[in-house]
């Protein structure tokens, strides 16, 4: 394979020609003045990086639910990750979305941007990549590259989405198809380190391939890229992106339970300790999300399958695992301390959503606190400004309020740090006699009776 580089608009182009492999003569070429994309999977990845990319090449999103394509192509997106205006604008600019098979097949340069959860049993499930993986191969010719940028362990692209699209297409790997695998990077909710703005590691499955992969994606992302030497390297880095941050959080978790029974408080000690210039400025909390609190068992399985039983990854994960009861107890301890009645007391829990300001709920670990609290047979509201209660009903089976309650709580909670919350009146939402638990630190340390 050789790789000729020219001169255009964009910047340099990559003309990758197969010209004789296994004596075969092949002239399938893609060059960046060629490149057509496709993106599949239009969540809160997929639909960011569609629409930057349709700011210089001709971009399609493809997804198999037809409500989503049919509201992103009416102009809004219920994730909120890209405005409604930016989104009008990039459909006027060129940008469909659709989930017809027929529509993408004109495509050259696919990438793959579904979710990659765990089971009831915290065990990977590559259904999502499998699946997109199908419809790719439906539709891939000679030429093509698809890059995958769903979290998995190293080895998943090229040892189990790879043999898909061969047995799919019917087409040989690194002879008629080529792969890269590029991990994303997007955090929901953060408007300012948006998809352009951050650093994006890139890979491909030859040195060439790897090359262009990096040109179409430094082309849009202003951070830069980093290329990295192998898809394996680059599936790596990602998971331990996640694993490094997710073991640093149980750490301060764990912190937290010593010092509330030391009396200390955990917070004051975290901001004395920070005033050095190398400490890690990390807070405890609830760990979930489709990233950090997933990922890390993608890493593990990956070792235990080859032979290491992991410690200090799968210690952190119980660790994070287990704070949303520990919660629910501390604030069933500190009303019994003030003499609350527990049986049939109302306890109000501010913040559905995974995190602040943001309408995400996949495994939210506030889920863990109302199912805690339930064991004590007491009455529980949830009021979340931003998320769905359609969905929060259909995927855990609990009622949310999007209206902020009357007054009347024994005790609450503050779960998520929603922008709404920072200036809420907490107390005129409860009792006379009443306790105040903020699990995220954010109420002034005189108006709670406990925080992590």
């Amino acid at each position: 394979m050789a790789c000729a580089k020219q001169s255009n608009g964009i910047g340099r182009t990559f003309r990758l020609r197969i010209s004789r492999i296994n004596g075969t003569r092949l002239n399938q070429f893609v060059t960046m003045n060629d490149i057509k994309i496709c993106v599949i999977g239009l969540g809160y990845v997929g639909l960011p990086l569609a629409r930057l990319f349709s700011t210089k090449y001709p971009t399609i999103g493809f997804d198999v639910s037809k409500n989503r394509v049919d509201a992103l192509m009416a102009g809004h997106d219920t994730t909120l990750e890209v405005g409604d205006s930016l989104l009008r604008s990039a459909i006027d600019n060129g940008l469909r979305c659709t989930t017809n098979l027929d529509e993408i097949r004109d495509c050259n340069f696919y990438v793959v941007a579904v979710p990659t959860p765990v089971d009831k049993y915290n065990n990977p499930d590559l259904a999502p990549l499998v699946g997109a993986s199908t419809t790719v191969g439906k539709v891939i010719s000679k030429g093509d590259i698809v890059v995958y940028e769903s979290t998995v362990y190293p080895g998943v692209t090229e040892d189990e989405c790879v043999p898909v699209l061969e047995r799919v297409s019917g087409l040989k790997f690194n002879v008629d198809f080529f792969a890269g695998y590029s991990p994303e990077r997007i955090n929901p909710g953060d408007k300012q380190h948006t998809v352009e703005k951050i650093k994006k590691v890139t890979s491909g499955s030859t040195p060439q391939v790897a090359d262009m992969v990096n040109e179409v994606y430094a082309s849009v992302i202003t951070a830069g890229t980093h290329k990295a030497g192998s898809i394996k390297v680059a599936e790596a880095a990602k998971v331990i992106e996640n694993s490094q941050r997710d073991i640093n959080i149980a750490f301060v978790n764990e912190l937290s339970k010593i010092f509330n029974r030391l009396g200390i408080d955990t917070q004051e000690v975290l901001e004395a300790a920070g005033t050095k210039w190398n400490f890690l400025p990390f807070k405890p909390g609830l760990v979930g999300g489709h990233c950090i609190g997933v990922d890390p068992y993608y890493l593990a399985q990956c070792a235990q399958r080859h032979g290491y039983n992991p410690e200090i990854i799968l210690a952190g994960r119980r660790m994070n695992d287990g704070m949303g009861e520990y919660v629910a107890n501390e604030t069933i301890k500190l009303m019994l301390k003030k003499g609350i009645q527990i049986l049939g007391s109302n306890i109000l829990i501010l913040g559905f959503t995974f995190k602040e300001n943001c309408p995400d709920v996949r495994n939210t670990k506030v889920i863990d606190i109302y199912r805690s609290l339930r064991e004590y047979n007491v009455n529980i509201t949830v009021y979340d400004p931003w998320a769905s209660p359609e969905i929060a009903r259909r995927e855990y089976g609990i009622v949310i309020e999007n209206k902020l309650p009357k007054p009347g709580a024994d005790a609450v909670i503050v779960a998520v740090a929603h922008n709404e919350f920072l200036s809420l009146d907490v107390k005129s939402l409860c009792n006379e006699r009443h306790i105040v638990f903020d699990v995220k630190g954010i109420l002034d340390k005189s108006q709670v009776d406990g925080r992590l």
